[in-house]
């Protein structure tokens, strides 16, 4: 990929091609003024003249400002996480984008393959050709490629560098932004994505196992009735069919993906919610109900983001196959195990079962496997970069995030020059979620001294 980035800058500190853009549509309600932007940019930037998507981002200005004043606010690019998710669809001003949109004109980017960026599902892909084509095609949608798609983007909008905020995975790829195009970037805030930089993704899951069964162990302190409804609702599975509302089977190893609920500050407690409306007596005995089959049901389907269970791992691969790391170091735990004497619920990580199980995913078991085992990984830092780096960079790290290890996290931080890291326990993964006005306020203070 710096191949791809020599080519899309020439040596200048300024980009010296654009993408293609065109503006959809402009909106305005509650407060909100909305621009719908289209870009053109090359599927592979190695090759600028082959083939081209289409990439979408929505603008978001406050009402609040007239046309004249919101022209001259700086942009702040917003860096979803994932991999997979799309840019925040905001009907109204509240959280980050409260406090972003009395200073900034916030683009909230569908970053490619997800949204209305040339979405990838099992119904798109096989457009690509064979499972091998369709595996070289979703190489190409990592987080240096969408850091290359930005570039051109910022060009085609004749911005000057800007503030780029990243949750998650959006963390993940402004590092990759600090170390391919940091001409591009005036300040950079991370939020719960200060990724590895190096070393293999079994380490990163090696720490994530023990910081989900630590929080089991929490969650089942605060409500110890709910250990024995895990126990007996995947006892339960195990001995009885029972179908979710899409027509595929709950097993045991999918129910524990509602582990997915231990990330957040709020949504822990909504798990408790959710647990209490397991069961129901019918005439033939005791079934999981309507309510929590439907209720289960987002938890464990990525028919809504599928390209988070195919490119999650590859999101760690720099020059080794990722061979399905978290299966593999999930033996290493055994508590985790489905017919566990109390089996824990688990977290993001995903296993080679989910393209067996989930009719999202089936077809695209070839193309995940091929991506598991591909070997030629390009690199997606520039460790030398980063340790000279001259942007104003800050993140927020919560200490006990089950998603994004602190002390990996703690080891990029050092490593990212002049990087400040607030470090907390108040929040989870989601704390953007909670007190995203405090936290962005906070992060931009700490890069404006």
């Amino acid at each position: 990929m710096a191949e791809a980035f020599a080519a899309l800058t020439a040596g200048s500190p300024a980009v010296t091609r654009s993408a293609g853009h065109t503006v959809a549509g402009r909106h305005e309600f509650r407060g909100v003024r909305t621009v719908e932007h289209f870009f053109t940019v090359p599927l592979d930037h190695a090759q600028p003249g082959g083939a081209e998507i289409t990439v979408f981002a929505r603008e978001y200005v406050s009402a609040e400002h007239t046309d004249a004043e919101a022209a001259a606010l700086p942009w702040l690019l917003f860096l979803q996480g994932g991999p997979g998710g799309r840019g925040n669809r905001a009907t109204s001003f509240s959280g980050w984008m409260k406090a972003a949109a009395r200073d900034f004109r916030i683009l909230m980017l569908d970053q490619r393959g997800t949204g209305l960026s040339a979405p990838v599902d099992r119904n798109t892909l096989p457009l690509q050709g064979s499972a091998a084509e369709q595996a070289a095609y979703l190489a190409l949608f990592r987080a240096d490629s969408i850091v290359a798609d930005a570039e051109l983007i910022r060009a085609a909008l004749g911005a000057d560098p800007w503030t780029v905020l990243g949750q998650s995975f959006g963390g993940f790829c402004a590092l990759s932004y600090l170390s391919f195009a940091p001409s591009g970037l005036k300040e950079v805030l991370i939020t719960g994505g200060l990724a590895p930089l190096h070393g293999p993704a079994e380490r990163v899951y090696r720490a994530t196992f023990q910081r989900v069964a630590a929080r089991n162990a929490e969650y089942f302190g605060w409500y110890p009735e709910d250990r024995e409804r895990v126990t007996r609702i995947a006892r339960h599975l195990a001995r009885h069919e029972e179908l979710l509302p899409d027509g595929s089977r709950l097993t045991p190893e999918r129910f524990q993906m509602v582990g997915a609920f231990l990330g957040g500050n709020t949504r822990v407690d909504a798990l408790h919610y959710l647990l209490e409306d397991a069961f129901v007596d019918t005439p033939a005995g005791e079934r999981l109900s309507d309510a929590f089959l439907e209720q289960v049901r987002p938890q464990v389907s990525r028919a809504a983001n599928p390209l988070y269970a195919v490119l999650h791992e590859s999101i760690y691969g720099q020059g080794a196959a990722t061979d399905w790391a978290a299966w593999r170091v999930l033996e290493e735990f055994p508590q985790f195990r489905p017919d566990a004497a109390e089996p824990l619920l688990t977290g993001e990580m995903v296993y080679p079962w989910y393209f067996e199980q989930d009719p999202a995913l089936q077809p695209l078991r070839e193309v995940a496997e091929l991506l598991a085992a591909k070997q030629d990984w390009a690199p997606l830092y520039d460790l030398e970069q980063l340790a000279a780096n001259t942007v104003p960079v800050a993140a927020a790290v919560y200490k006990d995030d089950i998603y994004v290890d602190y002390e990996l996290s703690m080891e990029t931080a050092a490593a990212v020059r002049g990087l400040q890291a607030w470090t907390t326990a108040d929040f989870h993964h989601d704390g953007i979620g909670e007190d995203g006005e405090g936290i962005f306020r906070r992060l931009l203070g700490m890069v404006r001294p």
